[in-house]
Protein backbone atom coordinates (compact mmCIF):
# COMPACT_ATOMS: atom_id res chain seq x y z
CA UNK A 1 0.00 0.00 0.00
CA UNK A 2 1.31 3.46 -0.84
CA UNK A 3 0.79 6.61 1.14
CA UNK A 4 1.69 10.21 0.52
CA UNK A 5 2.31 12.33 3.57
CA UNK A 6 -0.95 14.17 2.98
CA UNK A 7 -3.46 11.42 2.21
CA UNK A 8 -3.48 8.32 4.42
CA UNK A 9 -4.60 5.17 2.66
CA UNK A 10 -6.98 2.58 4.04
CA UNK A 11 -7.26 -0.83 2.42
CA UNK A 12 -10.65 -2.49 2.13
CA UNK A 13 -11.14 -6.24 2.02
CA UNK A 14 -12.15 -5.91 -1.65
CA UNK A 15 -8.91 -4.06 -2.45
CA UNK A 16 -6.94 -6.68 -0.57
CA UNK A 17 -8.58 -9.42 -2.61
CA UNK A 18 -7.51 -7.69 -5.82
CA UNK A 19 -3.97 -7.38 -4.49
CA UNK A 20 -3.88 -11.06 -3.59
CA UNK A 21 -5.10 -11.98 -7.04
CA UNK A 22 -2.48 -9.79 -8.69
CA UNK A 23 0.38 -11.61 -7.02
CA UNK A 24 -1.17 -15.03 -7.29
CA UNK A 25 -1.62 -15.61 -3.58
CA UNK A 26 -4.29 -17.94 -2.26
CA UNK A 27 -6.74 -16.42 0.23
CA UNK A 28 -6.19 -19.10 2.83
CA UNK A 29 -7.71 -18.83 6.28
CA UNK A 30 -4.35 -18.42 8.09
CA UNK A 31 -3.39 -15.59 5.73
CA UNK A 32 -6.71 -13.83 6.21
CA UNK A 33 -6.44 -14.31 9.95
CA UNK A 34 -3.08 -12.57 9.91
CA UNK A 35 -4.43 -9.93 7.55
CA UNK A 36 -7.43 -9.16 9.76
CA UNK A 37 -5.12 -8.78 12.73
CA UNK A 38 -2.86 -6.50 10.71
CA UNK A 39 -5.83 -4.31 9.77
CA UNK A 40 -6.19 -3.27 13.41
CA UNK A 41 -2.45 -2.83 13.97
CA UNK A 42 -0.25 0.17 13.32
CA UNK A 43 1.44 -0.40 9.94
CA UNK A 44 5.16 -0.75 9.34
CA UNK A 45 6.06 2.54 7.67
CA UNK A 46 8.86 2.54 5.13
CA UNK A 47 10.08 5.91 3.93
CA UNK A 48 10.78 5.64 0.20
CA UNK A 49 13.35 8.23 -0.88
CA UNK A 50 12.38 8.55 -4.53
CA UNK A 51 14.24 10.25 -7.36
CA UNK A 52 10.97 11.59 -8.78
CA UNK A 53 12.69 14.59 -10.36
CA UNK A 54 16.24 15.44 -11.35
CA UNK A 55 18.70 13.27 -13.28
CA UNK A 56 17.50 10.09 -11.58
CA UNK A 57 13.82 10.41 -12.53
CA UNK A 58 13.73 7.42 -14.93
CA UNK A 59 15.14 5.21 -12.21
CA UNK A 60 12.80 6.71 -9.62
CA UNK A 61 9.76 5.83 -11.72
CA UNK A 62 10.75 2.17 -12.03
CA UNK A 63 12.10 1.93 -8.48
CA UNK A 64 8.63 2.97 -7.34
CA UNK A 65 6.85 0.43 -9.54
CA UNK A 66 9.11 -2.34 -8.28
CA UNK A 67 8.67 -1.20 -4.69
CA UNK A 68 4.89 -1.08 -5.03
CA UNK A 69 4.88 -4.62 -6.45
CA UNK A 70 7.06 -5.94 -3.62
CA UNK A 71 4.90 -4.27 -0.97
CA UNK A 72 1.76 -5.73 -2.57
CA UNK A 73 3.32 -9.19 -2.43
CA UNK A 74 4.49 -8.82 1.17
CA UNK A 75 1.12 -7.48 2.33
CA UNK A 76 -0.74 -10.23 0.47
CA UNK A 77 1.35 -12.75 2.40
CA UNK A 78 0.42 -11.21 5.74
CA UNK A 79 2.76 -8.25 5.96
CA UNK A 80 5.67 -8.08 8.41
CA UNK A 81 5.12 -9.54 11.86
CA UNK A 82 1.39 -9.53 11.17
CA UNK A 83 1.31 -5.84 10.21
CA UNK A 84 0.76 -4.24 6.84
CA UNK A 85 3.56 -2.30 5.14
CA UNK A 86 2.81 1.30 4.27
CA UNK A 87 5.03 3.36 1.98
CA UNK A 88 5.65 7.03 2.66
CA UNK A 89 7.09 8.47 -0.54
CA UNK A 90 9.07 11.70 -0.80
CA UNK A 91 10.88 13.20 -3.79
CA UNK A 92 14.54 13.97 -3.06
CA UNK A 93 15.06 15.65 -6.44
CA UNK A 94 18.17 13.47 -6.89
CA UNK A 95 19.80 16.09 -4.69
CA UNK A 96 22.04 15.39 -1.64
CA UNK A 97 20.82 18.30 0.49
CA UNK A 98 17.21 17.49 -0.20
CA UNK A 99 17.92 13.83 0.46
CA UNK A 100 19.01 14.60 4.02
CA UNK A 101 15.89 16.74 4.51
CA UNK A 102 13.71 13.84 3.33
CA UNK A 103 15.24 11.55 5.95
CA UNK A 104 14.52 14.15 8.62
CA UNK A 105 10.90 14.25 7.48
CA UNK A 106 10.64 10.45 7.52
CA UNK A 107 11.92 10.22 11.09
CA UNK A 108 10.28 13.23 12.74
CA UNK A 109 7.05 13.87 10.82
CA UNK A 110 6.00 10.64 9.11
CA UNK A 111 7.21 8.40 11.95
CA UNK A 112 8.76 5.91 9.55
CA UNK A 113 10.43 2.78 10.87
CA UNK A 114 13.16 2.77 8.21
CA UNK A 115 14.26 4.72 5.14
CA UNK A 116 14.79 2.95 1.83
CA UNK A 117 15.43 3.13 -1.87
CA UNK A 118 18.11 5.69 -2.70
CA UNK A 119 20.04 5.13 -5.93
CA UNK A 120 22.37 7.99 -6.89
CA UNK A 121 25.59 7.82 -4.91
CA UNK A 122 25.93 11.54 -4.22
CA UNK A 123 22.47 11.49 -2.64
CA UNK A 124 23.40 8.48 -0.50
CA UNK A 125 26.63 10.13 0.64
CA UNK A 126 24.78 13.36 1.43
CA UNK A 127 21.95 11.59 3.29
CA UNK A 128 23.70 8.83 5.26
CA UNK A 129 25.21 11.09 7.96
CA UNK A 130 21.73 12.37 8.79
CA UNK A 131 20.44 8.80 9.01
CA UNK A 132 23.08 8.09 11.64
CA UNK A 133 22.18 11.23 13.61
CA UNK A 134 18.51 10.23 13.53
CA UNK A 135 19.35 6.57 14.29
CA UNK A 136 17.17 5.68 11.32
CA UNK A 137 18.02 2.44 9.46
CA UNK A 138 18.89 3.49 5.92
CA UNK A 139 18.59 0.73 3.29
CA UNK A 140 20.10 2.02 0.05
CA UNK A 141 19.77 0.53 -3.45
CA UNK A 142 22.65 2.38 -4.99
CA UNK A 143 25.44 -0.01 -6.14
CA UNK A 144 28.08 2.59 -5.26
CA UNK A 145 31.10 1.40 -3.30
CA UNK A 146 30.55 4.07 -0.65
CA UNK A 147 28.92 1.64 1.80
CA UNK A 148 31.58 -1.09 1.69
CA UNK A 149 34.41 1.45 1.49
CA UNK A 150 33.74 2.44 5.10
CA UNK A 151 33.01 6.14 4.55
CA UNK A 152 29.43 5.88 5.82
CA UNK A 153 28.07 4.45 9.09
CA UNK A 154 26.49 1.52 10.85
CA UNK A 155 22.95 2.71 10.13
CA UNK A 156 23.46 2.52 6.35
CA UNK A 157 23.14 -0.87 4.64
CA UNK A 158 23.17 -2.11 1.03
CA UNK A 159 21.80 -5.67 1.18
CA UNK A 160 19.87 -5.93 -2.10
CA UNK A 161 22.23 -4.83 -4.88
CA UNK A 162 25.92 -5.39 -5.60
CA UNK A 163 28.45 -2.57 -5.71
CA UNK A 164 30.60 -1.21 -8.53
CA UNK A 165 33.86 -2.60 -7.16
CA UNK A 166 32.53 -6.16 -7.25
CA UNK A 167 30.92 -5.61 -10.65
CA UNK A 168 34.02 -4.28 -12.42
CA UNK A 169 36.26 -6.84 -10.77
CA UNK A 170 34.11 -9.52 -12.41
CA UNK A 171 34.07 -7.72 -15.80
CA UNK A 172 37.80 -7.01 -16.19
CA UNK A 173 38.88 -10.60 -17.00
CA UNK A 174 36.28 -10.82 -19.78
CA UNK A 175 37.24 -7.44 -21.23
CA UNK A 176 40.97 -8.14 -21.23
CA UNK A 177 40.71 -11.68 -22.64
CA UNK A 178 37.90 -11.14 -25.15
CA UNK A 179 38.07 -7.52 -26.33
CA UNK A 180 41.49 -6.01 -25.70
CA UNK A 181 43.91 -4.70 -23.11
CA UNK A 182 44.19 -1.01 -24.05
CA UNK A 183 41.13 0.72 -22.67
CA UNK A 184 39.72 4.23 -22.62
CA UNK A 185 37.04 4.95 -20.03
CA UNK A 186 34.14 7.43 -20.28
CA UNK A 187 32.26 7.85 -17.00
CA UNK A 188 30.09 10.37 -15.10
CA UNK A 189 31.88 13.03 -13.10
CA UNK A 190 30.61 12.20 -9.62
CA UNK A 191 31.09 9.50 -6.95
CA UNK A 192 29.53 6.66 -8.95
CA UNK A 193 31.82 7.40 -11.90
CA UNK A 194 34.85 7.60 -9.66
CA UNK A 195 34.06 4.11 -8.39
CA UNK A 196 34.29 2.89 -12.00
CA UNK A 197 37.42 4.92 -12.71
CA UNK A 198 39.35 3.74 -9.68
CA UNK A 199 38.21 0.14 -9.46
CA UNK A 200 38.11 -0.80 -13.13
CA UNK A 201 41.53 0.70 -13.82
CA UNK A 202 42.94 -1.34 -10.91
CA UNK A 203 41.14 -4.47 -12.08
CA UNK A 204 42.47 -4.07 -15.64
CA UNK A 205 45.99 -3.59 -14.35
CA UNK A 206 45.65 -6.85 -12.42
CA UNK A 207 44.75 -8.50 -15.76
CA UNK A 208 47.81 -7.09 -17.50
CA UNK A 209 45.76 -4.40 -19.19
CA UNK A 210 46.12 -0.63 -19.31
CA UNK A 211 43.71 2.30 -19.15
CA UNK A 212 45.02 4.84 -21.65
CA UNK A 213 42.63 7.69 -20.86
CA UNK A 214 39.92 8.50 -18.34
CA UNK A 215 37.27 10.93 -19.56
CA UNK A 216 34.89 12.33 -16.95
CA UNK A 217 31.59 13.83 -18.18
CA UNK A 218 29.15 15.86 -16.05
CA UNK A 219 26.00 13.77 -15.49
CA UNK A 220 23.86 16.74 -16.56
CA UNK A 221 25.63 17.04 -19.94
CA UNK A 222 23.35 17.08 -23.00
CA UNK A 223 25.92 16.83 -25.83
CA UNK A 224 28.99 14.61 -25.83
CA UNK A 225 30.77 14.94 -29.17
CA UNK A 226 33.34 17.36 -27.75
CA UNK A 227 34.65 14.64 -25.41
CA UNK A 228 35.26 11.97 -28.04
CA UNK A 229 38.42 13.48 -29.65
CA UNK A 230 40.14 12.80 -26.31
CA UNK A 231 39.97 9.05 -27.02
CA UNK A 232 43.50 7.86 -27.99
CA UNK A 233 43.80 6.30 -31.44
CA UNK A 234 45.38 3.12 -30.13
CA UNK A 235 42.35 2.41 -27.90
CA UNK A 236 41.28 -1.21 -28.31
CA UNK A 237 38.26 -1.06 -26.01
CA UNK A 238 36.03 1.88 -25.17
CA UNK A 239 34.49 1.33 -21.74
CA UNK A 240 31.45 3.52 -21.23
CA UNK A 241 29.06 4.09 -18.36
CA UNK A 242 26.82 7.12 -18.55
CA UNK A 243 23.82 8.24 -16.52
CA UNK A 244 21.15 10.94 -16.69
CA UNK A 245 18.40 12.01 -19.08
CA UNK A 246 20.69 12.29 -22.12
CA UNK A 247 22.00 8.72 -22.24
CA UNK A 248 20.37 8.05 -25.62
CA UNK A 249 22.07 11.13 -27.04
CA UNK A 250 25.39 9.94 -25.65
CA UNK A 251 25.19 6.54 -27.34
CA UNK A 252 23.91 7.98 -30.64
CA UNK A 253 26.69 10.57 -30.80
CA UNK A 254 29.22 7.87 -29.99
CA UNK A 255 28.09 5.92 -33.05
CA UNK A 256 28.12 9.02 -35.27
CA UNK A 257 31.64 9.89 -34.14
CA UNK A 258 33.19 6.49 -34.88
CA UNK A 259 31.14 5.27 -37.81
CA UNK A 260 32.23 1.77 -38.93
CA UNK A 261 35.76 2.17 -37.53
CA UNK A 262 34.98 1.95 -33.85
CA UNK A 263 37.04 0.15 -31.25
CA UNK A 264 35.44 -2.68 -29.32
CA UNK A 265 32.72 -1.37 -27.02
CA UNK A 266 32.01 -2.56 -23.51
CA UNK A 267 29.31 -0.62 -21.74
CA UNK A 268 27.54 -0.73 -18.45
CA UNK A 269 23.82 -0.83 -19.21
CA UNK A 270 23.48 2.42 -17.24
CA UNK A 271 24.32 4.03 -20.59
CA UNK A 272 21.06 2.63 -21.98
CA UNK A 273 18.84 2.07 -18.95
CA UNK A 274 15.22 2.97 -19.76
CA UNK A 275 16.22 3.31 -23.44
CA UNK A 276 14.74 1.15 -26.23
CA UNK A 277 17.52 -0.84 -27.91
CA UNK A 278 15.57 -0.50 -31.16
CA UNK A 279 15.84 3.31 -31.11
CA UNK A 280 17.02 4.75 -34.45
CA UNK A 281 20.75 5.44 -34.39
CA UNK A 282 21.68 2.50 -32.15
CA UNK A 283 22.27 0.01 -34.94
CA UNK A 284 26.04 0.36 -34.50
CA UNK A 285 25.74 -1.36 -31.12
CA UNK A 286 25.15 -4.71 -32.80
CA UNK A 287 27.76 -7.13 -31.52
CA UNK A 288 28.87 -4.95 -28.61
CA UNK A 289 28.79 -5.98 -24.96
CA UNK A 290 27.10 -4.69 -21.83
CA UNK A 291 27.17 -5.44 -18.13
CA UNK A 292 23.70 -6.06 -16.74
CA UNK A 293 22.81 -6.36 -13.08
CA UNK A 294 19.81 -8.41 -14.13
CA UNK A 295 18.95 -9.26 -17.75
CA UNK A 296 16.45 -6.89 -19.35
CA UNK A 297 15.26 -9.38 -21.95
CA UNK A 298 13.61 -12.66 -21.05
CA UNK A 299 16.26 -15.33 -21.66
CA UNK A 300 15.50 -18.90 -22.87
CA UNK A 301 16.57 -20.38 -19.53
CA UNK A 302 14.84 -17.81 -17.30
CA UNK A 303 13.70 -19.51 -14.04
CA UNK A 304 10.00 -19.47 -13.14
CA UNK A 305 10.59 -17.30 -10.05
CA UNK A 306 12.15 -14.62 -12.27
CA UNK A 307 9.10 -14.76 -14.55
CA UNK A 308 6.87 -14.34 -11.49
CA UNK A 309 8.90 -11.31 -10.41
CA UNK A 310 8.72 -9.77 -13.89
CA UNK A 311 4.96 -10.33 -14.05
CA UNK A 312 4.50 -8.71 -10.62
CA UNK A 313 6.53 -5.67 -11.64
CA UNK A 314 4.75 -5.48 -15.00
CA UNK A 315 7.43 -5.88 -17.65
CA UNK A 316 7.19 -7.84 -20.89
CA UNK A 317 9.72 -10.13 -22.57
CA UNK A 318 11.66 -7.08 -23.82
CA UNK A 319 11.84 -5.50 -20.38
CA UNK A 320 9.31 -2.77 -21.20
CA UNK A 321 6.06 -1.97 -19.44
CA UNK A 322 3.26 -4.38 -20.30
CA UNK A 323 1.11 -1.28 -20.74
CA UNK A 324 3.48 0.64 -23.02
CA UNK A 325 6.17 -1.04 -25.14
CA UNK A 326 8.08 2.25 -25.35
CA UNK A 327 8.29 2.60 -21.57
CA UNK A 328 11.52 0.63 -21.04
CA UNK A 329 12.44 -0.44 -17.53
CA UNK A 330 15.61 0.00 -15.51
CA UNK A 331 15.78 -3.77 -15.14
CA UNK A 332 19.48 -3.93 -14.27
CA UNK A 333 18.96 -1.98 -11.04
CA UNK A 334 15.34 -1.96 -9.93
CA UNK A 335 15.35 -5.58 -8.73
CA UNK A 336 17.39 -4.22 -5.80
CA UNK A 337 14.25 -2.57 -4.41
CA UNK A 338 12.33 -5.85 -4.46
CA UNK A 339 15.20 -7.73 -2.82
CA UNK A 340 15.95 -5.05 -0.22
CA UNK A 341 12.33 -4.99 0.93
CA UNK A 342 12.49 -8.75 1.43
CA UNK A 343 15.68 -8.29 3.46
CA UNK A 344 13.92 -5.66 5.61
CA UNK A 345 11.05 -8.10 6.13
CA UNK A 346 13.42 -10.94 7.07
CA UNK A 347 15.38 -8.65 9.41
CA UNK A 348 12.28 -7.37 11.17
CA UNK A 349 10.96 -10.89 11.63
CA UNK A 350 14.30 -12.20 12.92
CA UNK A 351 14.62 -9.31 15.39
CA UNK A 352 10.98 -9.34 16.51
CA UNK A 353 10.71 -5.73 15.39
CA UNK A 354 7.88 -3.81 17.05
CA UNK A 355 8.81 -0.15 16.69
CA UNK A 356 11.59 2.47 16.57
CA UNK A 357 13.07 1.24 19.85
CA UNK A 358 14.00 -1.94 17.94
CA UNK A 359 15.87 -0.21 15.13
CA UNK A 360 19.26 -1.24 16.50
CA UNK A 361 18.08 -4.85 16.77
CA UNK A 362 16.98 -4.67 13.14
CA UNK A 363 20.43 -3.57 11.97
CA UNK A 364 22.05 -6.30 14.06
CA UNK A 365 19.70 -8.92 12.60
CA UNK A 366 20.61 -7.87 9.05
CA UNK A 367 24.31 -7.90 9.96
CA UNK A 368 23.88 -11.53 11.02
CA UNK A 369 22.62 -12.54 7.56
CA UNK A 370 24.87 -14.43 5.18
CA UNK A 371 23.54 -16.72 2.42
CA UNK A 372 20.54 -15.45 0.46
CA UNK A 373 19.30 -18.24 -1.85
CA UNK A 374 18.03 -17.47 -5.33
CA UNK A 375 14.25 -17.48 -5.50
CA UNK A 376 11.28 -15.14 -5.53
CA UNK A 377 12.73 -13.05 -2.69
CA UNK A 378 16.06 -12.81 -4.56
CA UNK A 379 15.23 -13.13 -8.27
CA UNK A 380 18.50 -11.59 -9.50
CA UNK A 381 20.33 -14.64 -8.17
CA UNK A 382 21.70 -16.17 -5.00
CA UNK A 383 23.70 -13.80 -2.85
CA UNK A 384 26.21 -13.61 -0.03
CA UNK A 385 25.84 -10.77 2.47
CA UNK A 386 28.85 -9.46 4.39
CA UNK A 387 27.59 -8.14 7.72
CA UNK A 388 30.88 -6.41 8.49
CA UNK A 389 30.86 -4.26 5.35
CA UNK A 390 27.04 -4.02 5.02
CA UNK A 391 27.38 -5.04 1.36
CA UNK A 392 25.84 -7.90 -0.60
CA UNK A 393 27.62 -9.86 -3.35
CA UNK A 394 25.92 -11.66 -6.22
CA UNK A 395 26.16 -12.80 -9.85
CA UNK A 396 26.92 -10.40 -12.71
CA UNK A 397 25.75 -10.74 -16.30
CA UNK A 398 27.56 -9.92 -19.56
CA UNK A 399 25.23 -9.60 -22.53
CA UNK A 400 25.84 -9.03 -26.23
CA UNK A 401 23.60 -7.14 -28.62
CA UNK A 402 22.18 -9.61 -31.14
CA UNK A 403 19.48 -8.55 -33.58
CA UNK A 404 18.82 -5.49 -31.45
CA UNK A 405 18.35 -7.42 -28.20
CA UNK A 406 20.58 -8.22 -25.23
CA UNK A 407 21.53 -11.89 -25.00
CA UNK A 408 23.38 -13.14 -21.91
CA UNK A 409 26.77 -14.61 -22.86
CA UNK A 410 28.50 -14.94 -19.51
CA UNK A 411 27.47 -15.02 -15.87
CA UNK A 412 30.15 -14.15 -13.35
CA UNK A 413 29.92 -16.14 -10.14
CA UNK A 414 29.81 -14.57 -6.69
CA UNK A 415 33.37 -15.76 -6.09
CA UNK A 416 34.52 -13.57 -9.00
CA UNK A 417 33.16 -10.47 -7.25
CA UNK A 418 34.60 -10.79 -3.74
CA UNK A 419 37.27 -8.47 -2.39
CA UNK A 420 39.00 -7.90 0.95
CA UNK A 421 37.02 -6.08 3.66
CA UNK A 422 37.74 -2.37 3.96
CA UNK A 423 35.64 -1.76 7.08
CA UNK A 424 33.98 -3.55 9.98
CA UNK A 425 30.83 -1.63 10.80
CA UNK A 426 29.93 -4.14 13.51
CA UNK A 427 32.87 -2.80 15.52
CA UNK A 428 31.35 0.69 15.48
CA UNK A 429 28.94 1.91 18.14
CA UNK A 430 25.39 2.88 17.38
Amino acid sequence: MTKSTDHPVSTSRRTALKTLGAVGAAATLPLWSRYAQAQTSEPIRIGFQKHATGIGAAYGRWYERTTDAAVAKINAEGGINGRMVELVTEDDGTDPKRGAEVLEKFANQSKCDVAFGTLYSHVVIGSAPRAAELKLPYFVVSEGHHVASGILNRWTVQPGITDVKSQVQAMAPFVSKTLGKKVTMIYPDFAFGYDHRDNFSAAMKAQGGEVLEMIAVPPTETSFTKYFPKIPRDTEVLYHVMVGPAVLTFVKELGEFFGPNRPELFGFIDSLEAVDMASPGLEFLEGTYFWEGMPRYLQPDTPDYVKTYRDAVGIDANGASVNDAKDVSTAAHMFGCWETLHVIKAGMEASGYVGPKDRQKLIEAVEAMSVMPAGLAHPQGGKLFNGKTHQVFGPQYISQVENGKLVVKHTAAITDTLYADEVDYTAQSF
